[in-house]
This record gives structure tokens, C-alpha cells and sequence, in this order.
């Protein structure tokens, strides 16, 4: 098989392309062997990338209000591929247009996965609102007390490698979480448990929140992440599967163990 990695260098992307060393790591800025430029906002490139292709690990593009179109144009030049594994979100209900509609998008290819994970453990350490938040020592949130089931994204990279090299395909929508559902206080007690310093969860309204997020994002993808912790408020994400243990083999991670191991 021939597996291209769209968004290879990044979050879940780059731990995939670890577990899968002959896959074809596809990248704005290719550097290194064995990765190809690929951007969507450049479809010439998208030919290149394809060549000899017949799996794609599909990371749509990021603060999009509406990918469907280029997503879809990007599927009809996919004649060769056979299985996609599209990374979508819990968060992200079934539509006609935006984000939701590009599962109905990957469901038209011979196999396919869509992969809907719970929120990144990894939003606390690297380069995130959140992990501003947890530096500076206040998490700033409009979810209240809504609890998530946080996972680690090698977890998710661990299901998309099965997903895309299974045997079988899978051919059904993945709901990723980890083991617990914790709310942001939760989370910022167990930060502050192991790293000794006080880190605080304040949560503010909607629209508090979209104005902070819009002094550094577009206006429309600032109300769209503000109404997702608002959906958190509401219970939306209070849950928890059993799909890694399931789809792997092994338990997912904590978010305990998860911060430790980033502290070590």
C-alpha cells in the first residue's frame, strides 16, 4: 500500500507518519526524504502528492469556515485512492456545507474512516489558547463546568494507522476519547498537583469569549470555536468510548500520565 499523510508535520499527522515510515508526508514546506509539498490552497499541488497514492489520511484545511469545495475537488483528482481516513471532530455535527459535510464527502470512496476525536490533550502544552492559559497560570474558557473526555493525540494516530492499514476497512465514523471525562477546573487541578504551580479555569460568556478569540482569529471562526465551549457547557462532550481499546489493542491514555510525561 501507498499512504499519503496530509498534514504529516503536524499534530496528529506527524505521530502517524512515526507509525507509518514509508508513508508519503505531505507538507507546505517539504525538507526532508520522503515528503511532498502539499497545499490546499495551491490545488496544482495535489497531482504530485497523489502520484501512486491508493490511501490518504485526510486532515481538512485548518480555520476554513468551508473546506467542502476544495476537499471535494481534492477527492474527484483521487481516482487511484481507495481508502480515505478523514480526522473530523466530536465537536462537529453532520451538514450540507462547512466541516460537517466532508464525511459525506469521504463516504462516497470505496473505504473509508472518519475519525471524530474528543479535544486534544495536546491544546494544553503546545501552541494553544489553552496552553497560554495554563503558563500564565488561568485558563480562560466559556464552558463552565462542561466536562470533556480530553485525548492524547497518539492515541488518535494510533487508530488512524489501523484504520488506514487494516485489512479491512472499517468503513464507520470513530468517536475518540480518552478514559475520563474532566472539566477544565479538573484538568488545571491535576496541572497544578503536578507541576506545583496554581493554575485557575475561569470560565467567562459566549461572547466574551468570541471577543477575546476574534483579537487574534477571523470574526467567523471566533464564533464558531466560542460556540463549541458553549456546546461543552452544555453537556455536548461529556462522554467517554471505548474505540482505542477497542480499534488498538490498549487502553488510551490519561490525562494525568499525559502531562506528566510532557513534564519529564
Amino acid at each position: 500500500m501507498n499512504v499519503l499523510v496530509i498534514g504529516g508535520t503536524g499534530t496528529t499527522g506527524s505521530l502517524l507518519a512515526k507509525l507509518l515510515p514509508h508513508a508519503r508526508v505531505g507538507t507546505r514546506k517539504p525538507v526532508r526524504d520522503g515528503q511532498v509539498r502539499f497545499d490546499w490552497d495551491v490545488p496544482a499541488t495535489f497531482g504530485t502528492a497523489l502520484d501512486g497514492v491508493d490511501r490518504v489520511y485526510l486532515i481538512p484545511p485548518v480555520g476554513v469556515a468551508d473546506p467542502a469545495p476544495v476537499v471535494e475537488s481534492f477527492l474527484v483528482r483521487a481516482r487511484l485512492v481507495r481508502r480515505v481516513v478523514l480526522l473530523s471532530s466530536s465537536a462537529v455535527p453532520e451538514s450540507a456545507t462547512g466541516m460537517g459535510a466532508l464525511p459525506a464527502l469521504v463516504r462516497t470512496m470505496p473505504e473509508w474512516a472518519v475519525l471524530r476525536p474528543s479535544w486534544f490533550m495536546q491544546n494544553f502544552t503546545g501552541d494553544h489558547a489553552v496552553a497560554a492559559g495554563v503558563r500564565d497560570g488561568e485558563i480562560v474558557t466559556a464552558t463552565g463546568d462542561g466536562r470533556i473526555g480530553f485525548v492524547d493525540a497518539a492515541d488518535i494516530a494510533a487508530v488512524a494507522a489501523r484504520a488506514l492499514t487494516d485489512p479491512l476497512p472499517h468503513n464507520t465514523d470513530h468517536l475518540i476519547t480518552g478514559p475520563e471525562a474532566l472539566s477544565y477546573a479538573d484538568a488545571a487541578a491535576i496541572i497544578t498537583e503536578l507541576t506545583g504551580r496554581p493554575v485557575a479555569h475561569r470560565s467567562v460568556s459566549t461572547e466574551e469569549l468570541t471577543g477575546r478569540l476574534a483579537t487574534w482569529l477571523p470574526p467567523e471562526f471566533a464564533v464558531i470555536l466560542a460556540k463549541l465551549d458553549e456546546d461543552i457547557r452544555g453537556g455536548a462532550e461529556d462522554r467517554v468510548t471505548s474505540t482505542v481499546l477497542d480499534v488498538t489493542g490498549r487502553p488510551p491514555r490519561s490525562f494525568r500520565d499525559f502531562f506528566r510525561g510532557f513534564l519529564s
